[in-house]
């Protein structure tokens, strides 16, 4: 605060100071009242998430925010994150209390990775002694290894986070060396995968795969989707969807050979259109700030995404891309979507333009 500051303005900050500090202790007790709710559900088998407790609370928080003179919108928002944070809290602290790893071990190969890091944690908060193999692993650490075949196997889970060339000959291996505990792969494309996870399974490997549909930044399960394929162990499956059971994790069975064909259009082609759409940008010549600075909402909504994805790791978005026998598919679609409307823009007339967004609203309408 400087000298120079009128004693007034000093004073109405130094109030502004005591109402933010009592924010942040109303808040910290508000999660502790999640805490104990949290613990209340789960001694009940209640489940987490109450859809209409939220609405109440929510249209309860709009209301007090009119009556005060506070924009409704501004205390749903707030009021949202919060929401968030306590769910995100009651679901680490399920976890951590169901203890489902108690008195076991796992071993994440791959574990420096970003996925491979979320997974390890998600195990440590489960009470599993988590060991780490990655070859980025060179720090002397009892628990980290740089070769996972140094790493002792006699473990009861084995996670394979690693590079999606290296895993077939690791699940081969793993199968070879019959190791006892469940084991399964979390690589975002399968058909490489196919002929040695089913092989494993048919050598008594208890072996399945998953792909978990987000990223490793994510905290709250909740509307988040699993993927878990049986390769021939269905005893495997009903394992991994238990590792989850005490989260709010939507867990979707799909068959192995299906898998690549759905992530053509889940991940594929939203990858390529946005990759697209900032190298449109780029090219335009026209720097991000200036067009940031006029965006509309649709344009910020796109950019913001376009900028997470030109963050993601490029061996990991070329392996989905170049991996996947069905991109092609999903990769001609986008060509020929992109030509027409390019042919509905130059018609004289917007019969075209207007066909477009109908059947994409006809689409789109039952979601």
């Amino acid at each position: 605060m400087t000298e120079d500051t009128p004693a007034g303005l000093r004073e109405l900050r130094d109030q502004l100071d005591e109402v933010d500090a009592r924010l942040v202790e109303l808040a910290a007790r508000r999660q502790q009242l999640v805490s104990e709710i949290g613990r209340f559900k789960q001694g009940r088998g209640q489940q987490l998430r109450d859809f209409r407790r939220e609405r109440q609370v929510l249209e309860l928080v709009r209301a007090r925010a009119r009556s005060v003179d506070l924009d409704p919108t501004l205390a749903e928002s707030l009021f949202r994150r919060l929401i968030d944070a306590s769910l995100t809290r009651q679901e680490q602290e399920r976890v951590r209390f169901a203890g489902r790893g108690d008195g076991h071990s796992a071993l994440v190969i791959g574990g420096a990775g970003r996925m491979g890091r979320w997974l390890a944690s998600f195990l440590d908060n489960q009470g599993y002694e988590v060991l780490l193999a990655d070859p980025a692993l060179n720090d002397g650490h009892e628990k980290h290894f740089s070769d996972w075949r140094e790493a002792p196997l006699n473990v009861s889970l084995i996670v394979v986070a690693a590079p999606l060339r290296q895993t077939p000959a690791i699940i081969d291996e793993l199968a070879q060396r019959r190791v006892p505990g469940l084991v399964f792969e979390v690589g975002s494309i399968k058909t490489p995968l196919i002929d040695s996870l089913r092989s494993a399974a048919r050598s008594g490997l208890a072996v399945c795969a998953v792909h978990p549909m987000f990223g490793p930044d994510t905290r709250l399960l909740s509307g988040r989707h699993v993927l878990v394929m049986d390769v021939g162990c269905p005893a495997a499956v009903n394992e991994v969807t238990a590792l989850f059971s005490d989260t709010m994790a939507e867990m979707v069975d799909i068959p192995l050979e299906q898998h690549d064909q759905l992530i053509a259009l889940v991940l594929g082609l939203s990858h390529a259109l946005n990759i697209a759409f900032f190298t449109a940008l780029v090219r335009s010549g026209i720097e991000a700030g200036q067009l940031a600075g006029i965006s509309s909402t649709t344009f910020r909504r796109q950019l913001e995404i376009a900028r997470d994805v030109a963050g993601e790791n490029p061996a990991l978005y070329y392996e989905i891309q170049n991996l996947n026998e069905h991109g092609h598919i999903a990769r001609d679609a986008l060509l020929e979507a992109i030509e027409s409307i390019r042919e509905a823009a130059d018609s004289p007339d917007d019969t075209a333009m207007h066909e477009l967004m109908i059947q994409g609203r006809r689409y789109l309408e039952s979601l």
